[in-house]
């Protein structure tokens, strides 16, 4: 599907819909009339096969007690293993409502009060956020910034794991918010400095689906899956099909004794049962959901293509991280706005809603992260407006 076409049948006006991202704005930035282009999640419906399953159910006219059904393993594992190559039994697989909640579980599960965790800072900042919350050490290793396009400092991340007795590291893979889809190469000698070191891999791979020119590669997989017994593997449909506010996540266990000790933990702390809008609609998502996003991650590149080149044409100064996966885009302005004037430019001058760079690690003061998931007409007004601002 053309772009414009995936627009014009998919853009949805989210304004007054109780949407967090669109009518939240004055609580979380004390303005209400802003461009939002913050929180990970898309303005766009979801496909006709959830929306069809999802009426279905609600014509049912019962949403009582649900579990997973063999469909829905199936489904879940033939997505796996046609585009990632990982077949998934359906003994390796628990739920939680969202992968926030899980990295919180799994924290609890397999790493004690002061227990040191590590993760790679510029980085989703709830990460951080479940390491202190759990009263659990938190470890920064910055990546290495080369001219917007991000590495990972092997040497430090190994030494960091010495000095702080590490035990357990959350992954992110695709990255957010730099970008980065990791290679085989660079996952390979992070999982060996891992295991020489026996730390616990979380490997929060939620925006798998959303990858532009190399192809995402689970942990699980790295190095023929030598590592496997020692990743435990966290993704969604959420994220990739605009579903997650049904609150459903898989996480995925393939060592027995690990799986054993995650179960124990869910045994005495977790008593839900699974959404069953959540379970329906990515049972749905991965039976009949290609097309819809294939189409849309045109829309999403495009998008990017609209920030890079704009700037790269009219704001030279600006870097823009070359966007290999994710919805996402981190964009430098440090070299044109000063960093403790950058929410007054962002808000009050240009008047958009953002994720700032320090909210994904200490130092990123001058960083903005851009949801491209939006009709194109809402980024080229942002990056234009940014632009006319800066005279």
């Amino acid at each position: 599907m053309e772009i414009e076409e995936f627009v014009e049948k998919y853009y949805v006006e989210r304004q007054h819909t109780n949407s967090l991202k669109w009518d939240l704005l004055e609580e979380r930035f004390g303005q209400a009339d802003l461009l939002p282009l913050w929180v990970a999640d898309m303005d766009f419906k979801v496909s006709q096969a959830i929306t069809k399953i999802l009426k279905d159910r609600i014509l049912h006219g019962v949403y009582g007690y649900t579990f997973a059904g063999k469909s829905y393993y199936q489904a879940y594992n033939n997505w796996m293993e046609t585009y990632f190559s990982f077949p998934i039994k359906e003994e390796w697989v628990r739920f939680s409502t969202g992968v926030v909640q899980a990295i919180y579980h799994l924290l609890y599960t397999f790493t004690d009060e002061n227990d040191s965790v590590i993760i790679q800072t510029p980085v989703y900042y709830p990460f951080s956020d479940a390491v202190k919350d759990t009263n659990r050490r938190l470890v920064n290793v910055d990546l290495v910034n080369n001219d917007g396009y991000f590495t990972i400092d092997f040497e430090r991340f190994e030494q960091a794991i010495i000095d702080q007795s590490v035990k357990l590291y959350i992954h992110c893979s695709p990255h957010n918010p730099v970008g980065r889809v990791w290679t085989e190469e660079e996952q390979a000698n992070l999982f060996a400095i891992c295991q020489k070191h026996n730390v616990l891999i979380i490997s929060d791979e939620i925006h798998q689906d959303f990858t532009f020119e190399r192809e995402h590669i689970p942990a699980a997989n790295v190095s023929e899956g030598v590592h496997r017994p020692r990743v435990i593997t966290v993704n969604s449909a959420s994220k990739s099909f605009n579903i997650a506010g049904l609150t459903h996540c898989n996480i995925v266990i393939t060592d027995d004794e690990l799986r054993q000790k995650y179960d124990d933990f869910a045994n005495s702390m977790i008593k839900t049962e699974a959404n069953i809008m959540g379970l329906f609609a990515t049972e749905a998502a991965y039976v009949d959901g290609m097309d819809w996003i294939d189409s849309l991650k045109n829309v999403i590149f495009n998008n990017y293509e609209i920030v890079r080149d704009y700037f790269t044409k009219f704001a030279p100064e600006i870097t823009v991280s070359p966007l290999e996966g994710t919805y996402l885009v981190f964009v430098d302005l440090r070299k044109v706005v000063k960093s403790d004037e950058m929410v007054e430019f962002i808000q009050e001058k240009c008047g958009l809603a953002v994720d700032y760079g320090e909210w994904f690690g200490e130092g990123y003061e001058g960083f903005i992260r851009l949801n491209l998931a939006t009709k194109p007409e809402n980024i080229e007004k942002a990056v234009q407006t940014i632009v006319e601002q800066l005279g």
